[in-house]
């Protein structure tokens, strides 16, 4: 009697443990659905903004539109909206719905490819291309050894996000500076603090997983993870980008 109590806990563990699996790959997949599609998004939005902004390229020239959107002051409301509704996404998640979660995330994907849209006039689009890539290949990687490594990553969330504020600040500093050299310094560090980020938050995500969850609340967590990943992913395209994208 004894053994057949162990054998029918370890076939209902066994079970029990095969649906949190189930669960934590469909949650899993819903979060990077989110964030491909967001990119994508970001991409055809930026693409279409340049395409109708510009008159010329070589020489550029801009249409009216271009000139409103990245030689006027309304550019630095095109360039802080998307902050904006990180900010609002952030303190405000508790409160929304998963279904508005998930419109407001896609209204920042378009904002962010209204934003996005001007490195078209500072690098050439075969070079945006590559670096695109790049970028890919790396986050790929390093999302898998978040996801599947054993090592606990917490430890190194403190020193990244400590990194990641120092790069802040040193951005700041440098656009009143301008100096090259700080430039190039900011672009590595960059590199190196969101490939770390991208490892860590790609555990975090998926360690929030509880399969007691509602659908609601798995919801909310796949979009704010989705957030996330997206983040990580476009500061470092546009760290690579400065590093290895050709300027016209």
């Amino acid at each position: 009697m004894e053994f057949n109590r162990q054998n029918t806990n370890i076939k209902s563990s066994v079970a029990e443990s095969h649906v949190i699996d189930q669960g934590l790959r469909s949650y899993m997949l819903k979060v990077y659905n989110y964030m491909g599609s967001a990119l994508l998004v970001t991409g055809i939005v930026a693409l279409l903004t340049f395409k109708f902004a510009v008159e010329s390229v070589s020489p550029l020239a801009f249409t009216d539109l271009g000139q409103t959107l990245y030689n006027s002051g309304f550019a630095w409301v095109v360039m802080l909206a998307p902050l904006g509704v990180v900010l609002y996404m952030s303190f405000g998640i508790a409160k929304m719905s998963a279904s508005k979660a998930q419109t407001v995330f896609w209204i920042f994907a378009a904002l962010m490819g209204l934003s996005l849209s001007s490195i078209f006039a500072v690098y050439t689009e075969t070079s945006i291309t590559r670096v695109f890539f790049i970028t890919a290949g790396t986050f790929g990687a390093m999302s898998i050894y978040g996801y599947t490594t054993k090592r606990d990553l917490t430890k190194f969330g403190s020193f990244l996000m400590m990194g990641l504020i120092g790069i802040i600040i040193a951005s700041i500093v440098n656009m009143f500076m301008k100096s090259p050299m700080m430039y190039w310094i900011i672009s590595i560090l960059g590199v190196l603090i969101f490939v770390g980020l991208t490892a860590y938050d790609t555990q975090k995500i998926k360690n929030m997983y509880l399969a007691s969850d509602s659908g609601e609340l798995m919801g909310k967590k796949a979009v704010m993870g989705a957030l996330t990943l997206y983040l990580d992913f476009i500061n470092l395209f546009i760290m690579l980008l400065r590093l290895f994208g050709q300027r016209r």
